[in-house]
């Protein structure tokens, strides 16, 4: 499965689940914050990089020391292939919004014991904080 299709099952996952949904680590990709976009739900992109020109909504942002009002209104959070090191503080993020998490791991990449494990059309998806 290509990446593009890894992120459009995302993207539909995250409509058929959520009402707002912020994408950290988005990296310039913007193809699963599209697919959500144009369901009409509101979408935001983080990253610790600026990208210009983005089909969606983004702005500069670090999970480690975030800015707690750009993800106030997320049902989600969520991450496509981050860093191991990122998914901690992630959880800490969505535990402080409540908000869901939702990471896709690139191959066999866990954090501790996965979490909850969600198949999304084929796909596997881990969901580290479900909301209360």
């Amino acid at each position: 499965m290509t990446i593009h299709q890894i992120e459009t099952k995302v993207g539909e996952y995250i409509c058929n689940h959520y009402r707002s949904a912020v994408e950290i680590g988005f990296g310039g990709k913007t193809t699963a914050a599209e697919i959500i976009q144009h369901a009409g739900i509101p979408i935001l992109c983080t990253d610790i990089h600026a990208y210009q020109n983005t089909a969606v909504p983004a702005i500069v942002d670090d999970v480690f020391t975030p800015t707690l009002s750009s993800y106030a209104d997320a049902d989600v959070v969520y991450a496509i292939r981050p860093g191991t090191e990122i998914v901690p503080p992630m959880i800490a993020l969505a535990e402080r919004i409540g908000a869901d998490l939702i990471v896709y791991h690139l191959g066999f990449e866990l954090y501790e014991n996965g979490g909850e494990r969600l198949d999304a059309d084929g796909i596997l998806l881990h969901r580290y904080v479900k909301r209360s």
